[in-house]
């Protein structure tokens, strides 16, 4: 881990990640499309603000038609629908010993191992609260779980490297053989904070009004459904338990699931979600067919159906395209089919 950590993709995370290394000395290289974003990190220099930390320094940046070398660690944080074309992109820079560690929400891995081989891809969770607020300038809301894994849960000497890497970031950084787990985990919450983005309220006021427990029960208990159907063992993280929303479980565990989810967002200065801020701040494309509709197609070859989800990307889908505002109105669309 001498070498270069390249990050493809200097948004929240990957730009969070980078700051932290190269503070601690290590040497760095960003990635990105947004050339006032690239310059910025380079002089004056990105800037990490908010309660968890406040610091600044320059960061060497570049965007990809600037970029040359070979590189055997490669971080990719890109938005989950833009991982084949960073894939394509990458490839060429990527050394023939290296690998590409997925620091993405959804099942990128997946992706990234048909387009370079299972052996050569590494799989991340994490789930800190970062948003970039403009060129060079990173909210660091709050900390979350962070684990590193092999795609097939065996532990090789660059895992370990890997995991001492993130552990400058996040110092309780694990390790586990199930990190697949962690991504359905993911999912399953994932899914709930799209719905949560189909209104203005805050992460934490939407899972506070028990009123609209239903859709975060319905959502989270397809994703289980799928997960269960795909022999998935979903892992839990902060505060969220995926398995209080498996076949069978009790509503008084989910109920007790969602409020802890309200506690946990409720302490943080990220108070939407990203998915929120690409439609209410950027008016762009979200990541919901790559991270969302992506359980639905696993539902429909595992023979699991999931309306909600199903209602819940076509609403995203009108909100992007202008076709309902965000509104509790649109949310309520998808409340009727759940309760």
């Amino acid at each position: 881990m001498a070498d270069i950590v390249l990050i493809w993709g200097a948004g929240a995370i990957g730009a969070t990640l980078g700051a932290y290394w190269a503070r601690a000395g290590r040497k760095v290289l960003l990635v990105d499309r947004d050339r006032e974003h690239v310059a910025a990190c380079r002089e004056p220099g990105l800037r990490i603000e908010g309660p968890v930390d406040e610091f600044a320094l320059q960061v060497a940046a570049v965007t990809p038609d600037e970029l040359s070398g070979r590189y055997s660690c490669m971080v990719l944080a890109v938005k989950a629908q833009h991982t084949i074309a960073a894939l394509s992109e990458l490839r060429p820079f990527l050394s023939e010993e290296g690998c590409v560690l997925s620091a993405q929400n959804g099942l990128n891995e997946l992706d990234i191992a048909r387009q370079l081989g299972e052996g050569r891809c590494m799989g991340a969770f994490v789930n800190f609260g970062a948003d970039r607020l403009e060129p060079g300038r990173v909210l660091f809301g709050n900390r979350g779980a962070v684990v590193i894994g092999e795609l097939d849960g065996q532990l090789r000497p660059r895992t370990k490297a890997m995991l001492s890497l993130f552990r400058i970031f996040e110092p309780k950084a694990m390790l586990s053989d199930n990190i697949w787990g962690f991504l359905w985990g993911k999912l399953a919450y994932g899914a709930m904070l799209f719905a949560t983005a189909l209104n203005m309220d805050s992460m934490a006021d939407n899972f506070d009004d028990r009123e609209r427990f239903p859709v975060w029960n319905c959502l989270a208990r397809e994703v289980m459904a799928v997960a269960a159907a795909a022999k998935m063992k979903p892992m839990g993280f902060d505060g969220f338990d995926p398995s209080c929303f498996a076949p069978g479980a009790s509503e008084a565990g989910a109920r007790k699931s969602v409020a802890d989810l309200a506690s946990f967002n409720r302490g943080s200065a990220k108070t939407h979600s990203g998915i929120w801020r690409d439609l209410a701040v950027h008016a762009r494309q979200t990541e919901v067919d790559a991270q969302i509709e992506v359980i639905a197609e696993i539902g429909s070859q595992v023979g699991v159906e999931t309306p909600a989800i199903r209602k819940l990307v076509a609403l995203v889908h009108d909100v992007e395209c202008g076709r309902r505002p965000q509104s509790l109105e649109t949310f309520l669309e998808l409340s009727a089919l759940c309760s």
